[in-house]
């Protein structure tokens, strides 16, 4: 049945400006609005949707993982750009907040609605 569609994702926010710099400015990706909306155009042409909510309630999960090549990196340049990257209790993470171990290396940080996101080490 929905072997053919296009799905796409979607989460909410409940500054919808603030939203839009931090994708498009601070992480860099192409963002365009529309009607209130955002779509954060990512790489494999699958739009992501980040909708108002005016009682946004943060997910407890991650809702959006950025794959790169190398992570120190990743995390270096997103440090500089003043983004501040979470710790977890039970997660063994270094000195720049990445986790190494039980899995790809990842380091978790939040947008300005308090979603959590990730920049992990692509296989």
């Amino acid at each position: 049945m929905f072997e053919n569609t296009k799905a796409f994702s979607g989460f909410s926010a409940d500054d919808i400006p603030a939203a839009k710099k931090f994708y498009g400015e601070t992480l860099g990706l192409a963002v365009s609005e529309e009607n209130g909306i955002l779509t954060l155009h990512i790489a494999g042409d699958r739009p992501t949707l980040i909708y108002p909510k005016e009682d946004h309630t943060p997910a407890g999960f991650t809702i959006l993982n950025f794959p790169v090549d190398e992570i120190e990196k990743a995390v270096d340049e997103l440090a500089e750009r003043g983004v501040e990257f979470e710790r977890y209790d039970g997660f063994d993470q270094d000195e720049k907040g990445i986790f190494h171990g039980g899995g790809p290396d990842i380091a978790w940080f939040k947008d300005p609605a308090g979603n959590i996101l990730s920049v992990l080490k692509q296989d």
